[in-house]
C-alpha cells in the first residue's frame, strides 16, 4: 500500500502565491509519473501539471506559466508551486502517482491523495 498526504492548501486572495506538497510512502520499488489534479464544485476532475522521475514537466494552457511543478526523488516528493492565483483556480487539489510497488514485477500501480482545498477570493 502506498499512502499520499498533500498539504499546503489554504484561502489565498487572487494574485498570491500558494505552494503545495505530496509526500508519497509505504511500498515503492520505484516511483514513475506524479502529478497534480483538481476538482471545482460541481466539476470534473482535471490535469493541472505531471512531472515525470527525469523531471520533463507538462501543464494545460489554463496554469502554464503560472504554476510549477518539482519533484525530489530521493523523498518521493512533488511539490506544486502556484502563482498569480485566480478565483478559478479554487478547488480540492489531488496527488496522483503512478508507481512499481516491487522489483519482482513489471505491474505499476496508481495511487490517489485525500486532496486538499485551495480557496481563491476576488
Amino acid at each position: 500500500q502506498v499512502q499520499l498526504v498533500e498539504s499546503g492548501g489554504g484561502l489565498v486572495q487572487a494574485g498570491g502565491s500558494l505552494r503545495l506538497s505530496c509526500a508519497a510512502s509505504g511500498s515503492i520499488f520505484s516511483m514513475n509519473i506524479m502529478g497534480w489534479y483538481r476538482q471545482a464544485p460541481g466539476k470534473q476532475r482535471e490535469l493541472v501539471a505531471t512531472i515525470t522521475s527525469g523531471g520533463s514537466a507538462n501543464y494545460p494552457d489554463s496554469v502554464k506559466g503560472r504554476f510549477t511543478i518539482s519533484r525530489d526523488n530521493a523523498k518521493n516528493t512533488i511539490y506544486l508551486q502556484m502563482n498569480s492565483l485566480k478565483p478559478e483556480d479554487t478547488g480540492v487539489y489531488f496527488c496522483n502517482a503512478n508507481y512499481r510497488p516491487a522489483s519482482t514485477s513489471y505491474v505499476t500501480r496508481n495511487a490517489w491523495g485525500q486532496g486538499t482545498l485551495v480557496t481563491v477570493s476576488s
